[in-house]
């Protein structure tokens, strides 16, 4: 994992990205890949709140989860929020 500072120079990115692309609010997609563990998958899943649409999928060898999720999002900060939480959850990629 990066450090803090390659992690805020990364959001600030994103941040810029988000607020350029559009107004708020609106629906974001999120997709992470997780290595196939029940308490990783549930880590995730309490990122979202009960509104979100989030679907999984095993990749074929099982090794893997694939996690999208589309949640309605007030501002580009809270897509940030939901990001900062994932990259907490070790072997996480967010995509």
């Amino acid at each position: 994992m990066s450090s803090e500072k390659g992690n805020g120079d990364q959001f600030k990115n994103l941040r810029e990205k988000l607020e350029e692309s559009g107004d708020w609010p609106r629906v974001y997609f999120f997709k992470f890949i997780i290595p196939a563990d029940n308490k990783k998958l549930a880590l995730v899943e309490a990122i979202f709140g009960s509104e979100a649409d989030v679907t999984i999928k095993q990749s074929h060898k099982g090794n893997y989860l694939s996690i999208s999720a589309k949640e309605l999002m007030l501002s580009a900060e809270r897509v940030i929020e939901r990001y900062k939480k994932a990259t907490q959850i070790e072997g996480l990629i967010a995509l």
